[in-house]
């Protein structure tokens, strides 16, 4: 036994116990007659007081993060440290063993405020984690799983593994491709999302399924999205409809958030915003509840304005109020943000609406008398507010508009405060132009179309509905679902519209289209995004903080080299041979 004791359990109370303790050295302190060590566990933190001149001077050799056991005896601090729990007492010690030595230079110090670069961090990452505050994220990513899992079961759901080496499917991103040995020129592909399995598990009778599900999809990182891989609670029932789904969501969802946070959670039911308004109000189909501004569209207001760059274009508007207060440098610096090459606009309207009700700045000479009256009237524009307007093609509008309207709610301090906003997404449409001007799917290219067969049949594809939802949690995307497509005439025609025979349906999604002929309830589910969900119980920017080994912001990991180059052997070993040039 290496410890009878952790460095965060010792109390006032442990006064005259002979105890052994082990952990990594924070701190060294020599003070000539005494040397001090601040000993750290993943508990706490117990200082360790050396009296002993022979102790000492082994002591002066060490190196702070070195592993180390001390037997030793507890007694009361002369000068007592209200800022940790164990600062009533400290540890004589009589004896003290390295387990670990460590380096006498560290890549960077451990627990500092001192910004270290982060792919240093993530090379040497096995120190990182001892950071405290990474350290609790780890921690708390354990104990939401664990949470999470027992809500599920007391849901009756059922939890069930599906296979990682899985079939090539079009959801959405690129495939990871693993090359099988056993059958030469033929490939495995990494599951995007259990999706096909799941709905395969409803097909065998399962009535509630449920997983923490890792996910490959080879896609760009951004801070809230890993590159690679990423988990989500994962879950399916039989005979569901969208309002089951939302339910149970609306049961776990708050449950494990209230239980790990002192904000303010949004209880089910929760909002729920069609795609077509989310886009109209808010510019974006993941829209932050907690920025109390809404995009109106002033378009008509402008039809016979001598304004040449509204002519001919969508005009959307973001009122501020108490906007009027900024200063003409906030607006030159809002127009800036605006023209960069991430949001895209040509340029940024505005004009202010000043407390005695004259309207000066910016475009306020093509305000006339009548458009100043209607948008007091119909567009609530009150004194002592600020307008910005957008003018471009509708879709384009709208983005950044949307775009415009978050960086207004960051630089004016608008949001709520410590609360978690939540809403549903929903009536997605089933289909859209890509940029090739063919139809392809929007969303999941498994879930129902609204009216079903004789949708397909009668409607224009683009404006074809799906029952397809996402759930958004302060401005992210939290989690995705829809009720899923069960028949298989109704499967093959929502295919062919986006281009697939029968025949490719068939070869690509044989499972699917043939355990179809044989029963199959109907069924709905969805997925919640674990790591986000644990980045924003946590209130951290980076999804890469809750993660215990992540990848860098080019993919690669850093600490274990990967990927590499593989030997010559091993790529013939699965019929692989490469052309680089």
């Amino acid at each position: 036994m290496y410890r009878t004791k952790t460095c965060g359990e010792l109390t006032i109370k442990n006064v005259g116990e002979e105890v052994e303790l082990a952990g990594w050295i924070q701190k060294i302190r020599d003070l000539g007659g005494m040397i001090f060590i601040d000993l750290r566990d993943e508990f706490g933190i117990t200082q360790i007081v050396i009296h002993d001149e022979k102790l000492q001077e082994e002591v002066k050799e060490y190196t702070t993060e070195s592993c180390i056991h001390i037997n030793g005896k507890v007694v009361e601090r002369s000068s007592k440290n209200n800022k940790i729990p164990t600062g009533e007492i400290e540890v004589e010690a009589s004896k003290i063993e390295v387990l670990g030595k460590c380096k006498n230079v560290l890549p960077f110090e451990i627990n500092t405020d001192q910004e270290v670069r982060e792919d240093l961090r993530l090379e040497y990452r096995f120190l990182d984690l001892r950071n405290e505050k990474l350290h609790k994220n780890i921690l708390l990513r354990s104990e939401i799983i664990k949470t999470i899992r027992n809500k599920m079961d007391e849901l009756g759901f059922t939890e069930i593994q599906t296979p990682i080496l899985a079939n090539s499917s079009p959801e959405g991103a690129r495939d990871y491709l693993v090359p099988s040995r056993l059958n030469p020129g033929e490939f495995y592909a990494l599951p995007q999302a259990p999706q096909q399995f799941k709905q395969l598990l409803m097909v065998g009778g399962f009535n509630k399924y449920y997983q923490i599900a890792p996910c490959f999809r080879d896609e760009d990182p951004r801070a809230d999205r890993a590159p690679g891989e990423f988990y989500q609670l994962d879950f399916e029932m039989s005979f569901a409809t969208q309002e089951d789904v939302f339910n149970v969501i609306e049961e776990v969802v708050p449950y494990t958030f209230e239980k790990f946070t002192n904000w303010k959670v949004d209880k089910g039911p929760f909002v729920r915003i069609p795609y077509k308004e989310a886009m109209e109000k808010y510019g974006i189909d993941k829209p932050d509840l907690r920025n109390p501004l809404i995009i109106q569209d002033v378009t008509k207001l402008f039809e016979n304005s001598d304004f040449n760059a509204f002519k001919g274009k969508t005009v959307k508007a973001i009122v501020v109020p108490n906007g009027a207060e900024q200063g003409r440098k906030f607006f030159d610096k809002m127009g800036e943000f605006a023209t960069t090459e991430e949001v895209g606009a040509k340029g940024l309207a505005w004009t202010k609406f000043e407390q005695s009700g004259e309207v000066t700045g910016g475009i306020a000479k093509f305000i006339t008398p009548d458009i100043k009256e209607k948008l007091e009237k119909e567009y609530d524009v009150k004194p002592n507010s600020s307008i910005f307007f957008i003018a471009d093609e509708f879709e384009k509008a709208q983005k950044i508009a949307g775009l415009v309207r978050i960086e207004l709610g960051k630089r004016l301090a608008l949001l709520e405060k410590d609360v978690y906003r939540f809403c549903f997404i929903v009536d997605f449409p089933m289909y859209e132009l890509s940029d090739e001007g063919t139809i392809d799917f929007s969303h999941n290219p498994f879930s129902m179309p609204q009216g079903e067969l004789d949708a397909l049949e009668n409607k224009d594809p683009l404006e074809i509905l799906a029952y397809q939802y996402d759930l958004v949690c302060n401005g992210y995307e939290m989690a995705s679902g829809a009720v899923r497509n069960h028949n298989p005439e109704i499967m093959v025609k929502a295919f062919e519209i986006a281009g697939y025979s029968e025949e490719e349906v068939k070869n690509r999604f044989g499972a699917l289209y043939n355990a179809f002929q044989y029963g199959t309830p109907p069924h709905a589910g969805a997925a919640p995004g674990l790591d986000r969900m644990v980045m924003l119980i946590a209130n951290s920017q980076n999804i890469r903080e809750i993660i215990a080994f992540p990848k860098n912001k080019k993919a690669r990991d850093l600490l274990m080299r990967a990927p590499s180059k593989v030997s010559e052997q091993q790529l013939k070993d699965v019929h692989i041979k490469l052309d680089l040039e």
